[in-house]
C-alpha cells in the first residue's frame, strides 16, 4: 500500500494522494499542523493539490511534511530557509536543499558543500557524493522550504496554493516557542521571512539571523553578501557553542 501511495507510474516518488494522515511529524508540530490542515487555508490547499494530482500532475515531494517528521521542535536550533522543492524527478524529499542518497548532487548544495569544506578545512566534503541532509535533520536543523509542494519541472508551480501560510505559522512557533536558534536566510525569499523574526522573537532568549545571498551559482558569489565566504556554518556553531549548546556536524 505504501508503494501505490508513494510512487508514480515511471518509479518516481511522488504525490499521488492528498493524505496527510501518512505524513508523520514529530513531537510539538502536531497542533499547528491540524490547526492549519483544519482551517480555510488548508482546506482550499487540499481541494487545489487534489485536482492537479486527479488532472494527472505529477507532485514532489511524496512526503511533504519529512522536515517536521525529522526535527521535533523542542530540538531545532538552527533553521535553515528554501523556497520550494526540487522539481525534478527523483529530487525532492522533504527537506530543503536536500536530495535521496544516490541522486546528483544540485548546483546549490554543491555550493554549501564548498562553503563548509572552506570554512573547516575538510576540503573532502566539496566533492561529496552524498547529497542527503538528514542527518543535520537528526541535529536538529530545521531544513524548511516555504513551499511544501511542485509539480515536475514547473518550479515555483504551488508557490501561491497556501502553503506559506502553515511555514510562517512554524517558523513564528520556533521563533516564540525556543532559544537561542540560528537562523540561515539565503536569497531574498527567504530574507523576506526577517520580519516575522523581528515581530515574534523569543522573550526569554535571543536568536541569531544570518543573512546572504542564495547558494545558486548565479548568485553565490555576488554582493552585497555573497553566499561563498559568508562563514554561515562556523558562525552558527560558534553561537551555540557561546550558550553551552552541541554544535552541528556539518
Amino acid at each position: 500500500m505504501q508503494n501505490e501511495l508513494f510512487q508514480s507510474t515511471d518509479q518516481t516518488p511522488c504525490l499521488n494522494f492528498w493524505q496527510p494522515s501518512n505524513w508523520p511529524v514529530a513531537a510539538g508540530w502536531n497542533e499547528l499542523v491540524a490547526e492549519f490542515l483544519s482551517s480555510e487555508t488548508g482546506r482550499i490547499l487540499a481541494h487545489s493539490v487534489k485536482n492537479r494530482i486527479d488532472a494527472g500532475a505529477v507532485i514532489y515531494p511524496p512526503s511533504p511534511f519529512r522536515a517536521l517528521e525529522l526535527t521535533p521542535l523542542d530540538q531545532v536550533r538552527v533553521v535553515i530557509l528554501g523556497q520550494d522543492p526540487y522539481h525534478g524527478a527523483g529530487q525532492a524529499h522533504g527537506l530543503a536543499f536536500s536530495v535521496p542518497t544516490g541522486v546528483k548532487i544540485p548546483p546549490s548544495l554543491r555550493n554549501i558543500f564548498k562553503e563548509i569544506a572552506q570554512e573547516t578545512g575538510d576540503f573532502a566534503i566539496a566533492k561529496r557524493i552524498d547529497g542527503c541532509l538528514e542527518s543535520w535533520a537528526k541535529q536538529g536543523v530545521l531544513l524548511l522550504n516555504t513551499c511544501l509542494t511542485v509539480e515536475s519541472g514547473q518550479p515555483a508551480s504551488h508557490a501561491k496554493l497556501g502553503w506559506e501560510v502553515l511555514t510562517d505559522a512554524i517558523i513564528r512557533k520556533v521563533a516564540t516557542r525556543n532559544r537561542n536558534v540560528v537562523f540561515l536566510l539565503w536569497g531574498a525569499h527567504a530574507q523576506a521571512k526577517q520580519k516575522i523574526l523581528q515581530d515574534h522573537a523569543s522573550v526569554t532568549g535571543e536568536h541569531l539571523v544570518l543573512c546572504a545571498n542564495h547558494p545558486s551559482p548565479l548568485s553565490a558569489m555576488r554582493p552585497p553578501v555573497p553566499f561563498l565566504g559568508c562563514r554561515h556554518f562556523a558562525l552558527a556553531n560558534q553561537f551555540l557553542r557561546e550558550r553551552g549548546l552541541d554544535e552541528i556536524n556539518w
